[in-house]
């Protein structure tokens, strides 16, 4: 395959685009496998997906600006940052684990129980049962 363009437009994603040669295409043994037709005359074209357009991007950014913005946006900002990110803060900061010890989803989950319990049992003895 030989490199078609370095950067195409289709629609807003760019692309990189690999094209077969034409001659190659006829006599080769895996041809039905290769094309999505047996009839088709062209060789195959393969798209590589690098990015999407500026304009894309910046409709992505103004809605969310916008959502962001919006009373119910504010609301549910507001709510995000007053629940969970201090928990974050206080296990990587005040206790000192800033990453996990094991490999494997269940050793992490063990690991990150362990953490939350310390993490209650310290909000516990600070401000007590009522608080906790």
């Amino acid at each position: 395959m030989w490199l078609k363009a370095r950067r195409a437009r289709i629609g807003h994603h760019l692309f990189m685009q690999f094209q077969g040669y034409e001659k190659d295409c006829k006599n080769f043994g895996l041809r039905k496998r290769c094309l999505r037709n047996e009839a088709q005359d062209t060789p195959r074209q393969i798209n590589v997906t690098l990015d999407i357009t500026q304009e894309q991007k910046m409709g992505i950014l103004e809605r969310m600006k916008r959502k962001l913005d919006s009373p119910r946006g504010r609301y549910i900002y507001s709510q995000r940052l007053g629940t969970v990110e201090p928990v974050f803060g206080h296990v990587t900061d005040a206790i000192g684990i800033k990453r996990f010890s094991y490999r494997g989803k269940r050793k992490v989950d063990g690991q990150w129980k362990l953490m939350m319990m310390l993490h209650n049992i310290l909000k516990i003895h600070r401000y007590g049962w009522e608080w906790g």
